[in-house]
């Protein structure tokens, strides 16, 4: 989704394609450290 709102953007120019790459983009950046705060430290991961 971020590639294609990506290319919408330079083939048309349209702000809001643009914005919604910026979002897609943030929300990458900030997911992974979010998800590391859900697992405690303590917990032990089992196969």
């Amino acid at each position: 989704m971020r590639d294609f709102s990506w290319k919408y953007f330079t083939m048309t120019g349209d702000v809001e394609s643009y914005l919604l790459f910026k979002e897609i983009d943030h929300q990458a950046s900030v997911e992974p450290e979010e998800e590391e705060d859900l697992i405690p430290d303590d917990m032990e991961l089992t196969n």
